[in-house]
C-alpha cells in the first residue's frame, strides 16, 4: 500500500513515550497545520453526531416544524457532510505524509501488523506510541485456547429473581411495558449504571486517561494488550508483570482488577496491588476507553472471560496464582469470574452489592418501580450475590462504612447493599448455623461499624470456634455448604454465624470513591488453616 493511502487512513497518533525506566519527558505528537486542520473537522463532526444522536427527537420535530424536514434536504445535508469528510481526510493525509515522526510510527505499526499474532518482541517498539486503539494489533483471541481449556462456561440468567416494590406489571400491560423497559435501558438505563461508557464523558478525561497509561508503562512497565471476546468485542488491557523482579516477593501472583461503574484501568483500582507488590492485569468494561462494544450482562461475561484466558494461557499465569479484585459494579465480573475459575487464589470485593435492584428502584421515581424492575431483570440483571454463591473458593468483602453509592440510606450502615452480600454468602455456605435468632443478631452485628477481631461484646469464644471449625474441617473436608451447626442450640448457632462472618467481612472507613489503602489489601480468609496473608 502507497505511502499517501497509509496517511489518509492511519491512525491518529496522539504522543511518543519515552522506554521505562527512561530519563526525559515523553513527547506530545505535534502534527503540522494540514494535519491539525482535518482533526478539528473531524472532532466537531464527532461532537455534533454524537449530541445530534442523544436529541434527535427533539431535532427532528424542530426541522419538521420549520419545514427543512424533506428528501432533497436530508440529499444536500448528506453531501455536504460527505464533502466536508473528504476535505478533512486529504488535508489530515497529506500533513501526515511531510511528517517524518508519523512516518515513522506507520513503518513501526506495519511491522507489528505484519504477524497474525505479534510476539512481545515485535510489540516492543509500538508500545512506545499512544494512538488510537482500534488500529492496536490483537495479542489474543478467546478461540487461541484449546477446545479442552476453553470449557463450558456456568451462567446463573436470572438468580433469585428480585420484584420491586408495587408488584409485577399488570399482564395486560406486559408488552407495552417490556417494549418501554428495552427504551428505557438503551437510551439511559445503561448510562446511568455505567456512565463511564458516555463518550463525552470520555472525550473530557482523556488526558487523564493518557496519563494513566504513560505512567503504567513508564514506571511500571504495563504491557497493553488487546484482547478479542467470543463476541467479537476488544477488550483494552494493561499487564504489569513482576514474575522475574526479585524485588517484588508477591510478583507471582497475578491480581486481576473488575473496575466500578466510572473507573478505567488507567485511572482505577491498579494502584493498590501495584503498591502492594503483585503483578496487576487491568481491563476496561466494553464501551470504555479502548474497549469496544456496551456493558451489557453477556457482553461483560465475554470479556472478563477473555481476559482470564489471557491471564492464563496468554500470560502464562496458573490459575491458583490469580487474586481477582472487583470494585462496586466491577463485583458482578468479579464473581462470574470466580464462578467459572474455581480455582483462583481468592476473591476481593471492595464496595460492592448483593443485586443491583434495590439501588436502581431506590434512585427512580417510585411510580416507575415496575418498569424499573421490568428493565433491570431483562436487561440489566447483575447479580453478584447469586453468582458468588456457586465460588467455592475464599472471599473478603470489604465494606465501605461511609458509602454514599452502594446503599439506600447513606446515614444508616444497616442499609449498605455490602449487608445484603454478606449474608447472601452466609447463606450459602453455612446454612446450619441459620436461625431466627442467629439471622436477627447477624443483622444487628451488621448495623454497627466494628474491627474484624472486636467479638467480645457478643460473647464470642474465638479460639472455641476455630477449634470446631478446624474439627468439622478434618471430619468432612472443605466442600460447601458446611453442615456445620446443625446439632447446635440458637446461642450457639449465633457465636459460631459472628465469627464466621468477621472473617469475610473488612470495615473500611471511608467513602465509596476513596481508593483502597495498602495496608487494607488483605488476601481473603481461608478457613483450612483459619488465616489470612497480608500484604507486608
Amino acid at each position: 500500500m502507497s505511502l499517501p493511502w497509509r496517511c489518509l487512513l492511519g491512525p491518529r497518533l496522539y504522543r511518543v513515550y519515552s522506554g521505562p525506566g527512561e530519563q526525559g519527558e515523553s513527547e506530545m505528537y505535534a502534527p503540522n497545520i494540514l494535519e491539525k486542520f482535518g482533526n478539528k473537522i473531524f472532532q466537531v463532526i464527532y461532537v455534533v453526531q454524537y449530541v445530534g444522536m442523544f436529541t434527535s427527537p427533539i431535532l427532528a420535530l424542530s426541522l419538521y416544524r420549520w419545514e427543512f424536514l424533506s428528501l432533497n434536504s436530508a440529499i444536500r445535508l448528506g453531501t455536504g457532510l460527505g464533502l466536508l469528510v473528504v476535505v478533512a481526510l486529504v488535508l489530515r493525509g497529506a500533513g501526515r505524509c511531510f511528517n517524518p515522526t508519523y512516518t515513522t510510527f506507520l513503518s513501526t505499526l506495519d511491522q507489528a501488523q505484519s504477524s497474525p499474532r505479534p510476539s512481545l518482541e515485535d510489540m516492543r517498539p509500538l508500545r512506545r506510541y499512544e494512538f488510537d486503539f482500534a488500529a492496536w494489533p490483537v495479542n489474543f483471541k478467546w478461540s487461541d485456547v484449546s477446545v479442552d481449556d476453553n470449557k463450558a462456561r456456568v451462567y446463573v440468567e436470572r438468580g433469585d429473581i428480585l420484584v420491586a416494590e408495587g408488584g409485577l406489571v399488570n399482564r395486560t400491560l406486559q408488552l407495552p411495558a417490556r417494549l418501554a423497559a428495552y427504551a428505557i435501558t438503551s437510551t439511559v438505563g445503561k448510562y446511568l449504571m455505567y456512565p463511564g461508557c458516555i463518550q463525552l464523558l470520555q472525550l473530557a478525561i482523556d488526558n487523564l486517561l493518557s496519563q494513566g497509561r504513560e505512567k503504567l508503562y513508564k514506571q511500571h512497565g504495563g504491557q497493553r494488550n488487546k484482547i478479542l471476546a467470543r463476541d467479537g468485542n476488544a477488550i483494552d488491557t494493561m499487564l504489569v508483570d513482576r514474575r522475574n523482579k526479585g524485588q517484588y516477593p508477591n510478583g507471582k501472583t497475578l491480581v486481576v482488577c473488575c473496575e466500578g461503574n466510572a473507573g478505567f484501568y488507567e485511572m482505577g483500582l491498579m494502584p493498590t496491588p501495584l503498591d502492594a507488590g503483585y503483578s496487576v492485569l487491568g481491563w476496561n468494561h466494553p464501551g470504555f476507553g479502548g474497549s469496544t462494544g456496551s456493558p451489557y450482562p453477556s457482553q461483560e461475561q465475554n470479556a472478563v472471560d477473555a481476559v482470564m484466558q489471557f491471564a492464563i494461557h496468554g500470560a502464562g499465569f496458573k490459575e491458583e496464582n490469580i487474586l481477582i479484585y472487583g470494585w462496586s459494579i466491577g463485583g458482578y465480573t468479579s464473581t462470574w469470574a470466580a464462578m467459572n475459575y474455581p480455582q483462583i487464589s481468592g476473591l476481593i470485593l471492595d464496595a460492592t452489592f448483593n443485586h443491583v435492584l434495590p439501588l436502581a428502584v431506590n434512585r427512580m421515581p417510585a411510580c416507575l418501580n415496575s418498569i424499573v424492575g421490568l428493565a433491570v431483570t431483562s436487561h440489566l440483571n447483575l447479580n453478584p450475590g447469586d453468582q458468588l454463591a456457586r465460588y467455592p473458593g475464599p472471599v473478603t468483602i470489604m465494606r465501605r462504612t461511609q458509602d454514599e453509592i452502594i446503599t439506600t440510606d447513606e446515614t444508616q450502615l444497616k442499609c449498605n447493599c455490602g449487608n445484603d452480600l454478606m449474608v447472601r454468602l452466609m447463606r450459602s455456605r453455612y446454612p446450619g448455623l441459620l436461625s431466627n435468632h442467629s439471622m436477627d443478631v447477624l443483622w444487628q452485628w451488621l448495623a454497627e461499624p466494628f474491627q474484624v477481631s472486636n467479638l467480645t461484646e457478643w460473647d464470642v469464644d474465638e479460639d472455641l470456634c476455630s477449634s470446631l471449625l478446624s474439627s468439622y474441617i478434618t471430619q468432612h473436608g472443605e466442600s460447601y455448604p458446611y453442615s456445620i451447626g446443625e446439632e447446635m442450640n440458637d446461642e450457639d448457632k449465633t457465636k459460631m454465624l459472628l465469627y464466621l462472618a468477621s472473617k469475610y467481612l473488612v470495615d473500611v472507613p471511608s467513602g465509596h470513591n476513596t481508593p483502597l489503602e495498602r495496608h487494607l489489601f488483605w488476601r481473603p480468609w481461608r478457613p483450612l488453616t483459619d488465616s489470612y496473608i497480608q500484604v507486608d
